[in-house]
């Protein structure tokens, strides 16, 4: 196994994930970086949406090359880099007037600074479950079945950086706002998935996606760890609903300068348990 399989590995056990973390690839020159064997999702499906070929990878576990022609959705085509979209050209304001803003003017502004890559550059997208995939990945996407997966993914982040991690949801086009928007900025991103998803790509209604790029991945997995050895992670947590709960000290000694009343400390737990061995 690669570093990127066993890392991939981690995350699934970390989080109990259910779907497959799919690594993927921009691919520029497809004769020397797409493996030999890979099937190229034009000859096995004819035309079908990223989101699609997505979830082939997260629910089935195929690898798979898409390319500008299998491409059957728009956000791909102009995020991806695979058509011209820029602002003056006729598909530009067509899109722009089709986004749900009410404005024509702010909708174009906001598709003039919608992610994309650059024009030409990338000739199409390599995926595969990041456990098993034989190529080095730019992003992996991780698709939490639920929102407490997503905290734990949130709370590593917020340990290795001491800040919250900028989130701009927006209700479309969620292929864009994760792999296109991490390959840029190369940092994480989350997306809700969107309306293609749903309906075409056959999402769960509680699934959210984060994108990790590779340059993240370990501080990711730092994070990870250290919410595991604090006995602060997915898997740590279960449902109770006792009253005057025991609490980690640190609780009572606040309180007490707040001039609250203090309970019971909650010994060899939380923030307060030792390091596993």
């Amino acid at each position: 196994m690669t570093k990127y399989n066993e890392a991939a590995q981690r995350l699934k056990e970390f989080l109990d994930l259910k779907l497959n973390i799919q690594a993927v690839r921009l691919i520029e020159d497809p004769a020397t970086e797409v493996p030999e064997g890979v099937q190229h999702a034009r000859d096995a499906y004819g035309h079908l949406s990223l989101c699609q070929a997505f979830a082939l990878t997260k629910r089935q576990g195929r690898t798979l090359y898409t390319d500008r022609t299998s491409e059957w959705c728009w956000a791909p085509v102009v995020g991806l880099g695979y058509g011209d979209c820029s602002p003056g050209t006729e598909s530009f304001t067509k899109i722009s007037r089709l986004l749900g803003i009410q404005d024509p003017a702010q909708a174009d502004r906001f598709f003039a600074a919608f992610p994309r890559l650059p024009q030409g550059k990338y000739k199409g997208v390599l995926l595969a479950p990041a456990t098993e995939a034989e190529f080095i990945p730019h992003v992996f996407l991780v698709n939490c079945d639920n929102n407490f997966q997503l905290r734990s993914l949130l709370s590593a982040i917020k340990y290795k950086t001491g800040k919250l991690l900028d989130v701009h949801l927006d209700p479309v086009d969620s292929c864009v706002h994760t792999l296109v928007a991490a390959m840029i900025t190369k940092d994480y991103t989350v997306a809700i998935p969107d309306p293609g998803d749903q309906e075409r790509a056959l999402t769960d209604k509680n699934e959210l996606i984060m994108a990790v790029p590779m340059e993240k991945l370990d501080d990711l997995l730092e994070g990870l760890d250290f919410l595991d050895t604090w006995h602060m992670a997915y898997r740590d947590m279960h449902a109770e609903m006792n009253f005057d709960f025991p609490r980690p000290p640190f609780y009572n000694e606040v309180f007490a300068e707040w001039g609250m009343e203090q309970g019971q400390d909650w010994k060899g737990h939380g923030l307060e348990r030792k390091a596993k061995k």
